[in-house]
């Protein structure tokens, strides 16, 4: 490889590094080119899967901040997180239990390295919509909960005013 090709190839995964929400550091040793086709295919359009160069992938990480060095042995492949990574990592997740041959180094999110098993319980999770539902459901049960809370404050002072009226006036019969 001549060295400009080298350079763009620097700029072009320093520029997928840093653009990336995350990147999956993967061994493909084994796999055939139709099963490295299916992988891409399953990982959709929220993540690009491409075959990268250690020693380049290593400078590139360099300039974009991201420690990956321990990742970067032997066969590497990185997928280039762009939309969800819950959903990558599940994907990636997967295609390794149905592929022994593709192996989760590592990888990144957010600039945080993150070892294979980090990996592997970012895709235990459920989807960012799956998470944003459940919240937003809980937030909505304590809203009710506090609303009622509110609405029971003037009723109960109701409810103690008239029992005091009506001792009163009990006790001012009485006389």
């Amino acid at each position: 490889m001549a060295t400009s090709d080298k350079v763009a190839a620097v700029e072009e995964v320093t520029d997928k590094l840093r653009n990336s929400n995350a990147a999956v550091v993967t061994a493909y040793t084994g796999l055939t080119v139709a099963q490295l086709k299916q992988l891409r295919r399953s990982l959709g359009e929220n993540a690009q899967y491409r075959v990268v160069k250690n020693t380049l992938t290593k400078i590139a990480a360099k300039e974009a901040g991201v420690e990956l060095d321990e990742h970067l042995k032997g066969s590497t492949a990185v997928a280039f997180v762009t939309g969800d990574p819950v959903e990558a990592a599940k994907s990636l997740r997967d295609f390794a239990k149905e592929n022994p041959a593709l192996v989760i180094k590592g990888g990144v999110l957010d600039g945080k390295a993150l070892s294979a098993d980090e990996i592997k319980k970012l895709a235990d999770l459920e989807s960012r919509e799956v998470l944003l539902a459940k919240l937003a459901g809980a937030l909505k049960g304590n809203q009710a909960k506090a609303a009622a809370v509110f609405q029971a404050l003037p009723q109960k002072f109701v409810r103690t005013a008239d029992a005091l009226r009506a001792k009163r006036d009990e006790q001012g019969g009485a006389e």
